[in-house]
């Protein structure tokens, strides 16, 4: 059965030095292994302790699929630190029927740089409407990180369209992250697909979505309670006086 998805799924192709530091990345080992990883909804969560290669591999994701590495559309081609690394020459990233026609790259660590970046482009004397209009009139700049960021949502992603998102509860409040759940389902019923690095459980909550578990001994489907963020979360949460004596004994 063909699918409407525009990722259908992930793997490593030949070539990749087995001395380069990717290749020592769990999350790459575990791709090697696999031969390819299926992506089979349209919003897919990357979950996993630091270290794993998440952001490596969203990033690679982002970068093959024509997005800038510092994040914003295909469009933008800034670059204020050249440090992304080489692994969307070896990815091999399967296709489905879908034509996107809109997308996004939104990484927490450089959205300041994509914000600069388009105060800079509307500072140029070019015919038509400035930049920020797409993305609500109001410089990202002059708002909160959490404010900028939901004004991207709200504004430019257009539906149809392939988002990749690198740990975006960086920005965001408790509720904010139930907002960002709200548009999300939204741009899902308008043909669009996600791929999200994170360590919130509640994102990972969202109804219908696939956590995908990536451990130093693979990757696996999971639930979100079976995840260490969900468990350890709701035992703090259950008893915060006790989890603090415990971490705080000697």
């Amino acid at each position: 059965m063909l699918s409407d998805l525009f990722i259908t799924s992930i793997g490593i192709g030949e070539g990749l030095p087995a001395d380069s530091w990717l290749s020592r990345l769990p999350v790459i080992e575990s791709l090697k292994k696999m031969g390819r990883l299926p992506i089979t909804k349209r919003v897919t969560f990357l979950v996993g302790e630091n270290g794993i290669g998440k952001s490596t591999l969203i990033e690679g994701i982002a970068v093959h699929q024509g997005f800038n590495p510092e994040g914003g559309t295909i469009n933008f081609q800034f670059s204020t630190n050249d440090s992304h690394s080489e692994l969307h020459k070896y990815l091999r990233i399967a296709k489905g029927m879908g034509l996107r026609r809109d997308g996004f790259f939104l990484r927490a660590e450089s959205f300041y740089n994509v914000a600069s970046n388009i105060d800079e482009m509307d500072e140029l004397p070019v015919p038509g409407p400035r930049v920020i209009e797409s993305y609500g009139g109001v410089s990202l700049h002059k708002q909160s990180h959490g404010e900028s960021f939901m004004a991207l949502v709200e504004n430019r992603f257009g539906g149809n369209g392939l988002y990749i998102l690198d740990e975006p509860e960086a920005a965001l409040s408790p509720m904010r992250l139930m907002e960002l759940m709200c548009f999300i389902h939204d741009l899902e019923k308008r043909n669009s697909q996600f791929i999200i690095s994170t360590h919130s459980p509640i994102l990972m909550a969202y109804p219908g979505a696939e956590v995908l578990y990536l451990t130093k001994e693979g990757i696996r489907s999971v639930s979100y309670r079976e995840t260490e963020h969900y468990q350890i979360t709701k035992q703090f949460l259950n008893n915060p006086e006790q989890m603090c004596r415990y971490l705080f004994s000697d």
